[in-house]
């Protein structure tokens, strides 16, 4: 097992989540977090790019997909607990998930109308 794969303690769990990856709770030995998606197929779209991010990262984790919402959870299961490997996939994933074109560039991003939103904001 190498060093990242050693399990971190809850307060340092919970010290890591703090600012940047606010979203993600700390339950039931898992790093977890809910994206709220406007309808399937933003669900589907959300979960395909958390998949491949986990595969190039060949770190697993489990997703559950459902109308309007993508549920995250992380976890190491050789360490049995949360190790420096599931914040750093959070933390991409985070990278990612929240990109949203500069309005001073040369991508526009999506219009402001709702029925046009890909994510909703958290709740």
């Amino acid at each position: 097992m190498s060093a990242s794969a050693q399990a971190l303690e809850p307060a340092e769990v919970a010290r890591l989540l703090s600012g940047s990856l606010a979203a993600w709770r700390l339950e039931a030995n898992a790093i977890r977090r809910t994206y709220r998606a406007n309808g399937f197929k933003s669900a589907m779209m959300l979960a395909n790019a958390v998949g491949h991010l986990a595969e190039q990262a060949w770190h697993h984790p489990e997703i559950a997909i459902a109308w309007g919402r993508v549920d995250v959870a992380l976890w190491s299961h050789d360490a049995q607990g949360i190790t420096e490997r599931d914040i750093a996939l959070a933390r991409r994933i985070e990278d990612v998930i929240a990109w949203r074109p500069d309005a001073s560039g040369p991508l526009e991003g999506a219009p402001a109308d709702p029925m046009h939103a890909y994510l909703l904001p958290d709740a």
